[in-house]
């Protein structure tokens, strides 16, 4: 069994920070393609930003104000928002794609933490 746990959400003023947090536990051999969705009331959930193999990919929206990373012995996948803005109010998602030692690979989901940014 894999959980995903996301810490970091929360209130903000525009122009602040925030440090989103996705952690995963059990029984895991390997943790990939890690990425952070949003999705604002009335909206679809929309890719913000992702690892894939050729480096690190964003929606041009937050480019040069956010950054995805990933601590592989932890496990966990971060995405630092910086210079924050009232539409990036949303509720944020990490997905990971986790093998486990059994050798089952499933696309997990966090539970979603809302990020909300006041003018």
């Amino acid at each position: 069994q894999v959980q995903l746990v996301e810490s970091g959400g929360g209130l903000v003023q525009a122009g602040g920070s925030l440090r989103l947090s996705c952690a995963a536990s059990g029984s895991i051999f390997s943790f990939n393609a890690p990425g952070w969705y949003r999705q604002a009331p009335g909206n679809q959930r929309e890719l913000v930003a992702a690892i894939t193999s050729g480096g690190s990919t964003y929606v041009d929206s937050v480019k040069g104000r956010f950054t995805i990373s990933r601590d592989n012995a932890k496990n966990t996948v971060y995405l630092q928002m910086n210079s924050l803005k009232p539409e990036d109010t949303a509720v944020y998602y990490c997905r990971v794609v986790v093998t486990t030692g059994e050798g089952l690979t499933t696309v997990y989901w966090g539970q979603g933490t809302q990020v909300t940014v006041s003018s």
